[in-house]
């Protein structure tokens, strides 16, 4: 029998290769966790390039108007009639009213006259003011209307009363004795209301005067019983006039500091500039007055008026609020900084030399503002009790030493142009919610184009922030 061998079948291994693409993707995998990791341990900054802007705000207000109004009172008593309609200037003797002391005149009148009617003329009047009104209002300025009704009524007696005042002579039952022909003492713009309001300047103005709501008057009627020593109107007699607002500290600085402000009336649209004045009450209210050197009679019924601020002009260099930072400096006089030998400004410090002996050194240090007799220096150098000396304008220095204790602060922001944190004092001129106007070229301040910290709490003074 042939021999039946056994066979051993041995399974080849194959040499185990490298995946390259799990390599590719380790190493890509731990380039990205040390990217991760070092920008999460790094200080971010970002920066902010300077540029001009303007910045608006809602500048709609409420004013109150004050005027010279001198208030006229009866002589006589009896039943009044008007003979000028309400926001009509009248010159020194125009007949203002009459007074009848019987009472027969109105009614004799009405008898006489009682056919007669406006002419085309006084129509046209009446549609025209009524047409101007209706395409200018605004529901948002409703109480316009109450001062459009007290006009209209106004030319209306002043029509109807002429035509009685040219009647008297036809009427005989009327002892022409007693009525009262009354002139004007002055010239001015004659209106019939009371309020309360004509003795006030803009030091009496308060926060409660500006409540509509509360806010009432006394309309003068023609026809009606006076007694002598009544209110029966009033003369506007000065062309240069006040409205007055109340707004927030900032808008009152930056109007004060622009000394002149157009301002364009809701009523109309018609504009006008006005000189700034500024007062502040013992509760720290705002009231800014606004003087007007025409344009009176237009609003001489008007005690509230809605206008408009055109405050475009606040225009500077814009940065963000959030760059800006407040530091304190030591606050030195003059005369005891002076020019070292590099022509850098510094001070003389009294100092110990490594030998400690007492000696006057030259410390160069920055100057960061200045008023008319001292400069803001920073305290990289100095420190609070520093004893400095007031430099000799020869050579050296005087007996005269200053100790360094006072300090101040400024606002300002972290300029970044040469690599690290440079403190920039900041003179702002407008702000909203989110950015601020400062003023451009300034000594110790910004230019245009400059780069600046966006968040001014990510650096410190002076912190280098890369090579």
């Amino acid at each position: 029998m042939a021999d039946t061998g056994t066979t051993n079948i041995v399974k080849y291994r194959r040499p185990r290769g490298i995946n390259v693409g799990i390599l590719v993707f380790v190493f890509i995998l731990i380039e990205l966790i040390v990217a991760i990791s070092g920008y999460l341990n790094t200080k971010h900054i970002s920066p902010y390039e300077v540029r001009r802007g303007s910045l608006y705000k809602n500048s709609l207000y409420t004013g109150i108007a004050l005027r010279d109004e001198e208030v006229v009172t009866a002589a006589d008593s009896g039943y009044i009639n008007y003979y000028v309609r309400e926001g009509q200037h009248v010159a020194v003797g125009d007949l203002i009213y009459t007074i009848d002391e019987t009472g027969r005149l109105s009614e004799s009148a009405a008898d006489t006259t009682e056919n007669n009617s406006l002419t085309d003329s006084d129509l046209a009047r009446i549609r025209t003011d009524i047409s101007g009104f209706s395409a200018s209002f605004s529901e948002k300025y409703f109480s316009e209307v109450y001062s459009f009704k007290n006009s209209l009524y106004s030319k209306a007696v002043e029509l109807t009363n002429y035509d009685i005042l040219n009647s008297l002579s036809g009427i005989t039952d009327i002892n022409s004795s007693l009525v009262h022909y009354r002139y004007a003492p002055k010239a001015g713009v004659v209106t019939y209301t009371y309020d309360g309001f004509e003795e006030k300047k803009l030091e009496d103005i308060t926060a409660e005067d500006f409540d509509q709501a509360e806010y009432s008057y006394t309309q003068m009627v023609a026809n009606n019983l006076v007694a002598g020593g009544d209110t029966i109107y009033k003369l506007c007699t000065n062309e240069d006039w006040m409205i007055v607002i109340q707004t927030d500290p900032d808008t009152a600085a930056l109007l004060s500091e622009m000394e002149y402000v157009e301002v364009r009336f809701s009523r109309n649209q018609y504009t006008s500039w006005a000189a700034v004045s500024q007062y502040v009450d013992s509760e720290g209210n705002y009231y800014i007055g606004l003087t007007f050197t025409n344009s009176m009679i237009t609003f001489a019924m008007d005690r509230f008026i809605n206008i408009e601020l055109l405050m475009d002009n606040s225009s500077g260099l814009k940065i963000p609020n959030s760059s800006i930072a407040t530091k304190d400096f030591y606050v030195v006089p003059k005369d005891f900084v002076t020019t070292g030998p590099s022509g850098k400004q510094g001070v003389m410090l009294d100092s110990v030399d490594d030998e400690g002996n007492s000696t006057v050194e030259f410390i160069e240090t920055s100057i960061y503002s200045e008023t008319e007799d001292e400069y803001f220096l920073d305290d990289l150098q100095l420190r609070n009790g520093d004893l400095i000396y007031k430099p000799n304008p020869n050579e050296g220095y005087t007996d005269e030493t200053y100790t360094i204790r006072l300090t101040d602060s400024l606002q300002g922001v972290y300029n970044i142009n040469k690599g690290y944190a440079e403190f920039k004092e900041v003179n702002i001129l407008y702000s909203n919610d989110d950015y601020s106007i400062v003023k451009p070229n300034t000594t110790y301040g910004l230019n245009e184009y400059d780069y600046i910290v966006l968040d001014s709490s990510t650096v410190l003074d002076g912190e280098r922030l890369y090579e």
